[in-house]
């Protein structure tokens, strides 16, 4: 067999050939370069500019799922869909949290976009390493699915019991183990040196805060993609469609941020629904299994799971709004 024509074949278990791959994977490190040279110049990112790139990263993944319903069909579309919303959902947590962290390292509003471009690219190479293992440990056999759905469960009990927790989430930096670490190793300046992260401070090499905000934004991001990626192999077994997923959910992180910098804090139930998500999930992967086993099991449908979803989200939102003006008056 030729090389073309390994290239053009779809991967075992996929709807991706290597040609699909490599395109995906050229375009998503065109992307990524366009988002490093806006961001080279330390500048404060005002609305129009967050509002415009955001509208872009939400109209590409609606023509790349157009694509993959003209291309393969409506399954693949609504599972490709329906991973974009659950990865789009947990990532606005995973925003929060980076909101969280570079509040409590006060980093200069002209720097906070290359934080979170640091962040999004750590979180890309870890999706793909995750996604990797999910697809390897699949091949496995089906009570993979059993271990993925445990996962999802226990999480969605520790969101929910944070959610709970009076004050919601909370970052305390000092008990960050990676951040201790970096801290032990060498010695930290008292200011930021615009994007550099080492300089020579009397004589001797210093990191400075921006390194530790960036490895800590990096070591939130380890955590997330342990949740994310069973999630989206909840949806679906394809690699490539749960790669793609992530990836489009990410890339508009950086925008998205500075449009809802100001509206996230007031999402109070977002993690209530986060939780409900995650077990519904879990739920769902110990079905898909126990159906291989005993067919009597019903399975849920990808198309209800996008419907429980979608629900789930816009009941939290709406419940989050009226909490808030309740508070105000």
């Amino acid at each position: 067999m030729s090389a073309g024509t390994l290239l053009a074949a779809p991967a075992q278990g996929s709807i991706a050939s290597g040609q699909l791959w490599l395109i995906t994977g050229l375009a998503l490190v065109a992307l990524l370069t366009v988002d490093i040279v806006l961001t080279r110049r330390p500048h404060e990112v005002h609305m129009r500019e967050a509002v415009g790139w955001s509208v872009f990263y939400l109209v590409l993944p609606v023509a790349f799922g157009f694509y993959l319903w003209g291309g393969f069909g409506g399954t693949v579309a609504v599972e490709f869909f329906t991973g974009y919303v659950v990865e789009k959902s947990l990532s606005v947590d995973n925003l929060f949290v980076f909101m969280l962290l570079l509040t409590a390292f006060a980093v200069p509003p002209e720097l906070t976009q290359r934080v979170l471009l640091y962040g999004i690219i750590g979180a890309l190479v870890l999706r793909g390493i995750f996604i990797a293992l999910g697809a390897a440990a699949l091949q496995m056999g089906t009570w993979v699915f059993v271990i993925f759905g445990a996962i999802l469960i226990v999480t969605a009990a520790k969101v929910f019991k944070q959610a709970r927790e009076e004050g919601g989430q909370r970052v305390d930096i000092d008990s960050m183990r990676s951040v201790r670490l970096l801290r032990r190793m060498v010695p930290v300046t008292g200011e930021y040196h615009g994007f550099r992260m080492l300089v020579r401070e009397k004589g001797r090499l210093a990191v400075t805060p921006l390194a530790l905000a960036t490895v800590a934004v990096f070591a939130t991001d380890i955590v997330f993609a342990v949740d994310s990626v069973p999630a989206v192999y909840g949806v679906t077994e394809d690699p490539f469609l749960v790669f793609a997923t992530n990836a489009f959910a990410l890339l508009g992180l950086r925008a998205l941020y500075f449009v809802l910098r100001g509206a996230l804090s007031r999402l109070r139930h977002l993690d209530y629904g986060l939780a409900i998500i995650l077990a519904f999930i879990g739920v769902k992967l110990v079905l898909h299994w126990a159906h291989g086993v005993w067919t009597q099991i019903p399975e849920i449908p990808t198309l209800a799971s996008l419907g429980v979803i979608v629900v789930v989200l816009v009941t939290v939102t709406l419940t989050s709004l009226r909490a808030e003006r309740a508070t105000r008056k």
